[in-house]
């Protein structure tokens, strides 16, 4: 497919876990997009998302007319119009298991976003949390684990299904959270995966944005 004409709306790079997720899938698979960034918890902030996302929420994916307005649907839009990018993993069982463990990320963890807000550029906090968190944490790194020893190694590793996929893309912001509120004891092979995500060039570039944010004093504390 040829180029096309989107553009992305996100909120700030440090705070907005939503918005890393098609973010960071967009540019490792250089898909090529304008971003809009609306700055998050400004008295105005609510009335200019309205403005452009459907839901008043972030992200929001316009293409022409169409506007895609939450993080998942954007994934499987992209998905259909780049077939030959493989955004999804190859193979039914493997695209099955992917599916399953992005559909979770979305719709489950809420102890641990509640809890562990993204806060992109700090490090080590050393929060752990309640046993809430420690549930959420134990089930994300068994599905990492299990995708991994399935998956990952037999398909090129180092990512959950070989190569970076949308199932990775949907934990990105899991990875952020480990660094801030860890340190975490994990497995060498969820230590590897760790690290393979955090150096991916295009999550380096999203926590670039992020530090300038905290550089030009938007967040004290």
């Amino acid at each position: 497919m040829a180029d096309t004409d989107f553009t992305l709306i996100i909120g700030n790079k440090n705070l907005s876990s939503w918005s890393l997720r098609p973010w960071v899938l967009m540019k490792h698979f250089e898909i090529p997009f304008a971003e809009k960034m609306i700055r998050l918890d400004q008295p105005d902030t609510r009335a200019t998302i309205k403005d452009v996302s459907p839901s008043g929420l972030v992200p929001c994916l316009i293409h022409d007319d169409t506007h895609i307005w939450d993080s998942l649907a954007i994934a499987e839009y992209l998905a259909e119009l780049y077939p030959d990018q493989h955004l999804w993993p190859r193979g039914q069982k493997a695209r099955a298991l992917a599916r399953c463990m992005a559909s979770e990320m979305h719709s489950g963890f809420s102890s641990l976003r509640g809890t562990w807000p993204m806060d992109f550029v700090k490090e080590g906090k050393g929060l752990w949390g309640g046993p809430g968190v420690r549930k959420d944490v134990t089930r994300i790194i068994t599905l990492w684990e299990d995708a991994l020893e399935r998956y990952g190694a037999s398909l090129g590793g180092p990512f959950l299904f070989g190569r970076f996929s949308i199932a990775d893309a949907m934990y990105a912001p899991v990875v952020s959270r480990f660094r801030t509120y860890g340190p975490l004891r994990v497995s060498e092979p969820i230590a590897e995966y760790l690290e393979a995500m955090w150096t991916l060039p295009a999550m380096q570039e999203w926590g670039e944005g992020a530090r300038k944010e905290a550089d030009a004093g938007w967040y004290r504390g």
